[in-house]
């Protein structure tokens, strides 16, 4: 039997659109003027989509390595954009908290969040961005279902 390619495949055209627009993004973010790199940008924006939570949690939630994060945390603290507490239920743990100062800098990043997305849903009917926005939450559920079953498996076998 033959091999089959579908560049149009549902993990192609996910990785393609999530790709191209973390690059148009990236792209704005640098060209706002903030002092942000892209990285600290979207880690400070998970960090406000998240509240109050462990670096470690952060960092798998961004996709990113732990050290990785924790250069972003460092920049993004220094600037007061952030601040690292002790976990009151474990000391090994930090805390990230959004800063005071974190307020303006976070509405540039969500408008151009929101510039981008319009741009992007411009030839899509308002319809349909609603069934795609569907669509993906309930994949992303799936997935997380997924990934829950498995470590149960895991630590079953264990």
């Amino acid at each position: 039997m033959p091999l089959l390619q579908d560049p149009d495949s549902f993990g192609f055209l996910v990785t393609d659109v999530s790709r191209l627009f973390r690059a148009e993004f990236d792209r704005r973010v640098t060209e706002t003027g903030l002092g942000l790199t892209p990285g600290e940008a979207r880690a400070l924006f998970h960090a406000f989509r998240a509240g109050v939570v462990r670096q470690t949690v952060l960092a798998e939630r961004m996709g990113v390595e732990a050290m990785t994060l924790s250069t972003y945390l460092d920049r993004l603290e220094a600037r007061g954009l952030v601040e690292r507490r002790p976990d009151p239920t474990d000391r090994r743990a930090k805390l990230v908290h959004l800063a005071e100062g974190a307020h303006d800098v976070l509405e540039t990043i969500q408008a151009i969040g929101v510039s981008l997305r319009a741009e992007v849903a411009e030839k899509i009917s308002a319809s349909e961005w609603e069934r795609l926005n569907t669509a993906l939450r309930l994949a992303r559920d799936s997935l997380n279902q997924l990934r829950v079953e498995a470590i149960r498996r895991e630590s079953d076998a264990a």
